[in-house]
């Protein structure tokens, strides 16, 4: 695979990320897929997925996990029903990511990711070591898939991360960098972290943001790329310097108004591509 290919975050049926026929006319050579409801996720489904990317000539890079009852209202909902950290559903995802991960073998893919959740910062936190475990166990049952698991970015600092990859002590566990929440959530400057977890960055989001006047607390907010904080010039080399040359996933997250979307991922791919040009 070229260095660094473009690609956009898609979805077949589950709302996030664009829809497949923008995945044609942007003529982006790869994707991640935001994986679809539970009644899609079946061998024919991933059959007919499987030829539709054959025929426009795509790579599937990533299968990203999302669950029923998660909500990015705010900070303090995202804290409460994101990911594998609310022990009252944990189980139950569990079992559900472990279900994403086989349909994303049946698609040989060998990249499942997701949104942990907020894992506390302090590990003689009770919650902690149940977080460990409950990762170390997908890690496991991707790895017997030959599979890598995917933790992305910005619900913790960047040493809060690189804490909590060595305890759970997996060498599939790897991190989706996104620089855009290190600012939404207030959790660091991308730049900086980007370096600090850099030999753990397996892949990306392109994806920008302005920070909140309250960071950690209330929303900064996304905007189109190249018009935040993230430098995404800087971010470029920033990822040529720790030596990542897989794709630049393109996310924005504005389902509501598709043609405002696809305008602006558009741009997107326009303005990665004249950076790679002087950058690659």
């Amino acid at each position: 695979m070229e260095k660094w290919p473009i690609g956009v975050f898609a979805s077949v049926d589950a709302g996030l990320g664009v829809r497949w026929e923008v995945i044609r006319d942007l003529k982006v050579p790869t994707i991640q897929l935001h994986a679809p409801h539970v009644e899609s996720r079946i061998p024919a489904k991933a059959s007919e997925l499987r030829r539709q990317l054959e025929s426009m000539d795509v790579t599937l890079t990533a299968v990203f996990g999302g669950f029923e009852g998660e909500s990015y209202a705010d900070i303090p909902t995202v804290e409460r029903t994101i990911g594998l950290v609310p022990k009252a559903t944990r189980a139950e995802r569990l079992e559900e990511m472990k279900q994403i991960a086989d349909f994303a073998h049946a698609l040989s893919c060998d990249t499942v990711a997701l949104h942990l959740g907020f894992v506390p910062e302090d590990a003689s936190d009770p919650k902690y070591g149940e977080i460990v475990d409950v990762t170390r166990e997908l890690c496991d049952y991707c790895g017997d898939r030959d599979q890598f698991l995917h933790l992305e970015t910005g619900q913790e600092t960047a040493e809060g991360l690189l804490q909590f990859i060595s305890k759970v002590e997996r060498n599939n566990l790897k991190v989706n960098f996104d620089p855009a929440n290190m600012i939404l959530y207030g959790t660091g400057e991308p730049i900086p972290a980007l370096k600090a977890v850099g030999k753990h960055v397996r892949s990306v989001h392109c994806k920008d943001a302005t920070w909140s006047d309250q960071p950690g607390k209330t929303w900064g907010a996304e905007v189109p790329l190249g018009q935040g904080a993230v430098d995404i010039r800087k971010y470029l080399q920033t990822l040529d310097e720790i030596g990542y040359r897989g794709p630049l996933t393109i996310e924005r997250e504005i389902p509501q108004d598709p043609e405002r979307q696809l305008q602006e991922i558009g741009a997107a791919v326009e303005l990665l591509r004249n950076l790679k040009a002087e950058l690659a």
